[in-house]
């Protein structure tokens, strides 16, 4: 990793330092993805198979995976990964059932009811990514959440292997969160037949999980068709920034960094410090835990275009941190909490010494879906909430109408607007 002072750069190569490797959506990306939903729209499963036997699974005949392919598989999984999903799955249900949300009756003005409530999405697209590793965290993180919403349809979609399967732990998890419609296709067909339909996968109203650039690029691009779904957030690969001094334990902090980086070739990691003595330890311990990690080519290509940056102090570690805005902010300092005040910017952060990331990615309970590219400025972690649709009512009594009528009549008005003004004013003529 390449070691930066942070003072001597200038301002185009402090971004420079910053940009995403990702981020470089290219215009024959972006066609490449078109292209596919638009043969998707209009082949349907055929497209998605055609697809899906290009990069998957050359001799895969089905999407579905039935009830009982998903129990046998399931039935597969040794007894000590189903207790470690049983753990995970117990902490991420406790957190999230916490956010449950509740209606709310509000009389704005007498005789004015106004309520706001909420109602689980009818079908939700739960996208879990495939390729190099298989993640039945993610299912955890999407399906205890709609399963908590009680969303009547959830519909898993994830690349099946090259013999055409999924995972045992995959279905496992299926299973455990009542996921019973399960197809085998992934990337930007797999979005597109969640947004679509096609003759097996009938559209969704909100696509959910984290991919590639080219899952990432479908989601957006579904998301601005007409009748299109929802999208949950942009996330894409993974990154992670580690603000740390000198009372991190440099060999935490290395495995942190690699944790993010085995993820795949395009992910990016920082270490942000105002200790010089810090940054070539962690150098050092990076290069050891190298030697023994089973992913290490994979975490070598992302260590390429990762940095390690030094400041003048953990104030300047704190602005950089909020102008990158990280998926995953690890604070390791013994005073950690009095710099959150700083550090606002980030999809989830773990403080302290003790609490790694891949905490957060597993068992923790909080929800490891997070927005990447840097828009945790505007977009938040997943939560419950998000497997919710929320609107209003309002009930006004002939009194209450009368007393408001003179607010609205003038508003309407100001805003040339007369038959919204004539919708009140006709209401009250010839009151008894």
């Amino acid at each position: 990793m390449r070691v930066f002072q942070w003072s001597q750069l200038s301002d185009q190569q402090q971004a420079d330092v910053l940009a995403r490797p990702a981020q470089n959506q290219s215009v024959e990306l972006q066609q490449q993805v078109a292209a596919i939903i638009n043969a998707v729209a209009s082949e349907g499963d055929a497209a998605v198979l055609r697809y899906t036997r290009q990069f998957d699974c050359e001799t895969l005949s089905e999407l579905r995976y039935s009830e009982a392919e998903i129990a046998a598989q399931a039935g597969k999984l040794s007894t000590d990964v189903q207790q470690a999903i049983d753990t995970a799955y117990a902490t991420i249900r406790a957190f999230h059932l916490q956010q449950q949300p509740q209606d709310i009756r509000v009389e704005t003005a007498p005789g004015v009811v106004c309520t706001q409530r909420f109602d689980a999405l009818n079908a939700v697209g739960l996208y879990i990514p495939g390729g190099t590793a298989v993640l039945p965290s993610t299912a955890l993180m999407l399906g205890v959440p709609a399963q908590i919403a009680n969303n009547p349809r959830r519909v898993l979609v994830s690349p099946p292997d090259k013999n055409g399967e999924l995972s045992p732990a995959l279905m496992y998890v299926a299973q455990k969160c009542g996921i019973t419609e399960v197809y085998r296709c992934g990337g930007a067909q797999a979005i597109a037949a969640l947004a679509v339909g096609t003759e097996s996968i009938a559209p969704v109203a909100k696509i959910f999980g984290p991919g590639n650039s080219f899952v990432t690029a479908a989601k957006q691009q579904v998301a601005q068709r007409n009748g299109g779904p929802a999208i949950d957030m942009p996330a894409g690969p993974s990154e992670l920034l580690v603000i740390a001094d000198d009372t991190a334990n440099p060999a935490f902090v290395a495995a942190d960094l690699l944790s993010q980086a085995e993820h795949g070739a395009d992910s990016q990691v920082i270490l942000v410090s105002p200790s010089a003595s810090l940054i070539e330890a962690t150098q050092s311990a990076i290069e050891q835990q190298l030697e023994v990690l089973p992913r290490s080519a994979t975490a070598r290509k992302a260590l390429e275009q990762s940095a390690l940056i030094q400041t003048e102090s953990l104030e300047q570690a704190c602005q950089i941190s909020q102008r990158y805005a990280p998926e995953h902010l690890s604070v390791q300092l013994d005073d950690a909490e009095q710099y959150l005040p700083q550090l606002t910017l980030a999809g989830s952060i773990f403080i302290g010494h003790y609490t790694p990331e891949s905490g957060g990615d597993y068992a923790t309970g909080t929800n490891h879906v997070l927005p990447t590219y840097g828009f945790a400025r505007n977009y938040s972690s997943l939560g419950l909430l998000d497997f919710y649709r929320r609107y209003t009512t309002q009930t006004v009594s002939k009194q209450g109408l009368a007393q408001l009528s003179k607010a609205i009549i003038t508003l309407a008005e100001t805003e040339g607007l007369r038959a919204h003004a004539r919708a009140v004013s006709i209401r009250l003529e010839n009151q008894s």
